[in-house]
């Protein structure tokens, strides 16, 4: 797989630095003004890029770290850990995570984009969204209606396994949507069956980034929340083997056991 060169965190962990946070983007730091029109003026530079048809896999990786930056700017803290599982990759894989909030669609190609070509599995409203749309549609995501979940079901092996088969990764949120409070019966195996179906092994990815809340207008632009530190811990690959539900409740407990070490 082709690595662009664009290794933002250079080392296997990633901590932020108080220094991260300027000057400027402390007087606002008891608002979210500051971060709400700097994170929307991305988004508008990103999908004036997208309808040019030049938002390629470099502009995606960069502007989501430039999301990153914004948050660190604005009180975000992140410990990030296991990046060299992802910097180290050699082949196509599945990536499966929990979901919290909005910010792991938007960091997320800053973590991995660097090091492989990667899509998403996402809701097909985002792809029809008029100011996420073209940005979305411009990384060829695998989009789904959520409408007969057979049907969903389908077309994910279907269209996960072609772009793997091209040597595209694939991010999946197996929870179906965003929870504050992790359950493993939402936790589905779905990122499983791909990885089994195409013949990949599974990066599994468990996170916490409720600094970034829902909103209650707005789903995308909640309120941050400063005392809660962001935390993503990438794991190693696994192989799937027999039917996968071995390997399924390795993530799940992955997962969990990570939420509960960061709750504590």
């Amino acid at each position: 797989m082709k690595n662009l060169g664009l290794d933002f965190f250079l080392e296997n962990e990633h901590i932020t630095k108080s220094s991260s946070r300027k000057f400027i983007d402390k007087l606002f730091l008891n608002t979210r003004i500051y971060f709400v029109l700097k994170y929307i003026q991305l988004i508008f530079i990103n999908r004036k890029l997208a309808l040019k048809g030049i938002y390629d896999r470099n502009a995606w990786a960069l502007s989501s770290f430039e999301v990153v930056k914004l948050i660190e700017a604005c009180g975000g803290e992140f410990h990030i850990e296991g990046l060299d599982n992802l910097r180290n990759c050699k082949e196509p894989v599945v990536i499966v995570s929990n979901h919290m909030s909005a910010m792991e669609s938007m960091i997320f190609p800053a973590l991995i984009a660097p090091f492989m070509e990667v899509t998403f599995v996402i809701k097909e409203s985002i792809v029809k969204h008029f100011l996420f749309g073209p940005v979305m549609k411009a990384r060829d995501p695998i989009a789904v209606a959520r409408t007969n979940s057979r049907e969903d079901l389908i077309y994910v092996l279907n269209k996960g396994k072609e772009q793997l088969e091209k040597g595209t990764s694939v991010v999946i949120f197996p929870q179906g949507g965003r929870r504050d409070v992790f359950k493993a019966e939402e936790f589905n195996s779905l990122g499983v069956k791909l990885a089994k179906s195409a013949g990949v092994k599974v990066i599994p990815i468990a996170l916490k980034t409720d600094f970034w809340g829902n909103g209650k207008l707005v789903k995308d632009l909640g309120p941050l929340n400063r005392d809660k530190k962001i935390h993503i811990t990438i794991g190693k690959s696994i192989e799937i083997m027999g039917n996968g539900k071995q390997q399924n409740d390795q993530i799940i407990q992955f997962i969990e056991s990570n939420l509960t070490k960061w709750n504590n």
